[in-house]
């Protein structure tokens, strides 16, 4: 059973949906037991980084992830998910973000010719070795709709990237942690390997 945490954040339908696709049994909670009794966790999200987190603190659901993290469930960000995992977001400079990854969520930088929010299709160039990305040929293209974007601190983690305006840490991995500032439930059939990745994975691993 995959647990997508219910946070008020919006997007959770399309991440239910997309798991049922692919034969994977999913529950959209806000209920801790529930959450902590789950083989998986998906933590999607889109809106404001200060929003967000005032919300999973209302709920206590930043209690219910450290916890997840303890146990070293695999836990998998997508979107605003990825960005809460860190440790702020210069959208809400004065909010702490969950800090279980090091690293910068920054505005993207404005460029002529490129819109923001980065809405769209952009391909991806692997590192590392993301067990994400397993099956995958290089270069794929994942659906994008964000404003700000993670530089991550550490380098090792970091499995895949993309241009837009700057090189955007677009995919990270650390132990049980996994997150995507692309919609993997709205990739196609990219995006349907990627779930399937994730609904695959063990947790514990480093």
């Amino acid at each position: 059973m995959i647990a997508i945490i219910d946070y008020d954040a919006g997007n959770l339908k399309s991440v239910e949906k997309a798991l049922a696709h692919i034969g994977e049994e999913s529950v959209i909670t806000r209920e801790f037991q529930t959450i902590l009794n789950a083989d998986k966790v998906i933590l999607p999200g889109v809106g404001a980084f200060g929003d967000a987190m005032a919300n999973l603190k209302r709920l206590e659901l930043d209690k219910v992830i450290r916890e997840l993290n303890e146990k070293q469930t695999p836990f998998l960000g997508i979107c605003l998910g990825l960005q809460l995992l860190f440790e702020c977001s210069e959208e809400s400079p004065d909010v702490e973000g969950l800090g279980l990854l090091k690293g910068k969520i920054s505005r993207i930088p404005d460029k002529e010719g490129l819109k923001i929010p980065h809405i769209g299709w952009n391909s991806l160039d692997f590192h590392n070795n993301g067990r994400l990305f397993a099956g995958l040929e290089e270069h794929p293209y994942v659906y994008f709709v964000h404003s700000y974007y993670l530089h991550a601190e550490e380098p090792g983690i970091v499995t895949a990237t993309t241009d837009y305006s700057t090189c955007i840490h677009a995919s990270v991995e650390k132990g049980n942690l996994f997150a995507c500032q692309f919609h993997p439930e709205k990739s196609s059939t990219v995006g349907l390997q990627i779930l399937k990745n994730f609904a695959g994975v063990e947790g514990g691993r480093a």
